[in-house]
């Protein structure tokens, strides 16, 4: 077969740039091609933290994990669901993902050790040291670009090009680079899920429409509509990835971290919205039943301090006054317009359970940094869809897969295209992670095996 380039990746997010990376590096000539003017994905909008069972720093920090732990706390988190081969399959790949990473092409992921975070009984968060996915994306490219991968933005996919039953290249079709079939042995679909199109996402999770859209401007699913027409099996698509706690007007994450640590989510009134260790994904639901247009965040000032300390996303959000502080719960609840009464009671409920060990008034438990104590801290939020976890179904090859169990001949799918590791509908199945998880982890088994289709 007569090819321009021996494999096509659609989208240079993380998943992307993980399999150009490893397709390059197994000998494939790779074109990368990114719609927008700039690659990063939803994996440059993350806290660029990879979940890993088993690696060396793992050990060399004293921390006992294996794969069989991992899959059994996504599993724990997620419930049963229709991709739970992909749960084991990426917990089994995980470490030597990482290492890969980190000792063969320079990615800076360090073991996350102050906190374990939603889902995980264990530290096992890798991330850049500053906890941005916008560094993790820069490594990539780097890293990519050094085996000759350079990323082509610009050159938006509209449609994959098939010949007797078999994905043989991709049509590109935009304004700036024109029209134009590259052929390929094989292409990789990582262009990430629906969630920045509306009709999809009111037909598969319409529990978060009203919420808003935080997420890649990518994220529009025409890699999933490509994938049906070959007659690719879906799973999952009804769970997706929110956030309970995005700063308004700031735009950037609250970091759960303060959440874990011992603080609460109020609604407009005053009121608490309920258990709020469900994760900030779980949790956004409730927020978005409650007020999709306000909510906010309390803490105190020794968990502002802590995260801001280990998190420079949120020490940005401190540094231009998106914390709002105050040395009483009235003066606190006058801060923020709601109704004094209710935040003192919410206050007291949590130092009172956080001293006695015992369940608040939502069956929370678990406070690690102890009762709240003056002064208070609180931001604003609302709450937010980040990513889809719905798509197709993928073998251990992240070959796509059709609903009679046969793969298409000469696609694969990575990160949010395919099926993901979180539940099989809605958001409280997300553990942290499990987006780049999916995106990177996939990401390397497809690009290994899009090198080899060549054979």
């Amino acid at each position: 077969m007569s090819t321009d380039v021996d494999v096509v990746v659609v989208g240079a997010g993380g998943g992307g740039l993980t399999a150009a990376l490893a397709a390059a590096e197994n000998g494939a000539s790779v074109a990368l091609l990114e719609k927008l003017e700039r690659g990063g994905g939803n994996t440059f909008v993350s806290t660029g933290s990879i979940p890993a069972a088993g690696t060396r720093y793992q050990r060399e920090a004293g921390i006992e994990d294996d794969p069989g732990r991992m899959a059994a706390d996504l599993l724990r988190q997620s419930g049963a669901h229709e991709a739970e081969h992909l749960v084991r399959l990426l917990a089994g790949e995980s470490a030597g993902l990482v290492e890969w990473l980190v000792e063969e092409h320079g990615v800076d992921l360090r073991l996350i050790t102050d906190y374990k975070h939603v889902g995980h009984s264990v530290q096992r968060l890798h991330a850049p040291p500053d906890r941005r996915g916008e560094s993790l994306v820069r490594d990539l490219t780097a890293a990519a670009k050094r085996l000759d991968v350079e990323v082509t933005v610009g050159n938006p996919v509209a449609g994959l090009v098939v010949e007797d039953g078999r994905v043989v290249g991709a049509r590109i079709e935009g304004e700036r680079c024109g029209s134009y079939d590259l052929r390929a042995h094989a292409v990789v679909l990582a262009a990430n899920g629906f969630a920045n199109n509306k009709e999809m996402v009111a037909r598969w999770i319409p529990e978060s429409t009203a919420a808003q859209y935080f997420g890649a401007e990518g994220s529009t699913g025409e890699a999933l509509t490509w994938a049906d027409r070959l007659g690719a099996r879906f799973l999952n698509m009804g769970a997706y990835q929110g956030y309970a706690a995005v700063a308004d007007p700031h735009g950037s994450i609250v970091s759960w971290t303060t959440v874990e640590k011992g603080g609460f989510l109020l609604a407009p009134d005053g009121s608490r919205m309920g258990n709020e260790t469900v994760g900030y994904s779980g949790f956004a639901a409730v927020v978005v039943a409650a007020s999709a247009e306000q909510s906010w965040v309390v803490f105190d000032t020794r968990i502002r301090d802590f995260v801001a300390g280990n998190e420079p996303e949120f020490a940005e959000l401190v540094e231009i006054g998106g914390v709002r502080v105050s040395d009483t719960a009235e003066g606190l609840a006058s801060a923020i317009g709601c109704d004094a009464e209710r935040v003192a009671r919410a206050l007291e409920d949590q130092q009172a359970a956080a001293s006695a060990g015992t369940a608040d008034s939502v069956g929370r438990t678990g406070f690690p940094m102890g009762p709240l104590r003056a002064p208070y801290c609180a931001v604003r939020s609302v709450p937010a869809l980040f990513h889809t976890q719905g798509g197709v179904d993928v073998d251990a090859h992240a070959r796509v897969a059709r609903e009679d169990g046969t793969t298409v001949p000469g696609l694969y799918a990575v990160g949010g295209v395919t099926g993901g590791l979180s539940g099989s509908s809605g958001g409280r199945g997300y553990s942290s992670g499990n987006g780049l998880l999916s995106a990177v982890g996939l990401g390397r088994l497809a690009g290994r095996a899009a090198a080899r289709a060549q054979d």
